[in-house]
């Protein structure tokens, strides 16, 4: 792996090497600066050349092994992973798990052994036998609105998840997911999408931090953008805060401006 940017560079950053946890870590850090009551969200996702999203539902065939190692590196960051109720059912999602790597920082910054997995879900079509609800290291979170069917949010709760209410009909108000967790204390945020949450969370102008991984791939096929929302009325700009290059993959972050 190459560092590509932020410049000055040095020869150590050109040189092509496994980067370890502590130095990905660094790079992908959190601001420490945060007002008080609010949060950053970044979001992470992998693209091919041509704009898919994923390839026969799936993201793991535009992965790659230092794709998985920053991605578990987002993780390891996280308070919370925030994610839609479709990618739940077409990734099987499973709890986050502790890493030992991560336990020395995780305990310094006052966090869980694991990152809180967020699902948000209209109609919470979820199957609330999984291990992600019966036996995650800290209680899943389900967003969901005021007007879900009853029934399923009693099975939510009875499978041990807890239930917070985002939006005033069926669905959930982006806007206000970011809000809801921080008065939890789940300040720092990653959502692993998918394409559809991803676009809302963009609509709504919350999302801090873009995170695209770019596979030297091209698939085609009718696969969605790693967004799909209601347009803006106003392109938002991000600015470029860091490349990294392994085996023709790009690593990339932005941060709104």
């Amino acid at each position: 792996m190459r560092r590509l940017f932020p410049s000055p560079l040095s020869p150590a950053d050109l040189e092509d090497r496994e980067w370890g946890l502590d130095e990905l870590a660094g790079l992908y850090a959190y601001p420490d600066d945060l007002p008080a009551g609010s949060a950053w969200l970044r979001a992470n996702m992998v693209s091919s050349l041509d704009g898919a999203a994923h390839h026969e539902g799936r993201s793991q065939p535009l992965s790659s092994a230092a794709d998985m190692r920053i991605f578990g590196t987002l993780r390891g960051l996280a308070d919370a992973v925030v994610v839609g109720a479709e990618t739940v059912r077409q990734e099987g999602y499973r709890p986050a798990r502790a890493r030992e790597a991560f336990a020395a920082r995780r305990a310094a910054l006052g966090q869980g052994p694991a990152p809180v997995i967020a699902v948000v879900s209209a109609g919470l079509d979820l199957d609330f036998s999984l291990p992600l609800f019966t036996s995650p290291l800290l209680p899943t979170v389900v967003l969901t609105g005021a007007a879900a069917p009853r029934e399923r949010v009693e099975a939510a709760r009875a499978a041990g998840a807890e239930v917070i209410v985002a939006g005033e009909g069926r669905g959930v108000d982006p806007a206000r997911v970011p809000v809801l967790l921080a008065e939890r204390g789940l300040t720092r945020l990653l959502t692993e999408g998918g394409p559809r949450l991803l676009g809302q969370f963009a609509a709504a102008r919350v999302l801090d931090e873009m995170c695209l991984s770019l596979a030297p791939v091209v698939a085609t096929g009718t696969a969605p953008r790693i967004m799909a929302g209601p347009p803006l009325a106003v392109p938002e700009r991000f600015a470029l805060g860091s490349v990294l290059e392994e085996g023709g993959f790009l690593f990339t972050s932005y941060r709104r401006i």
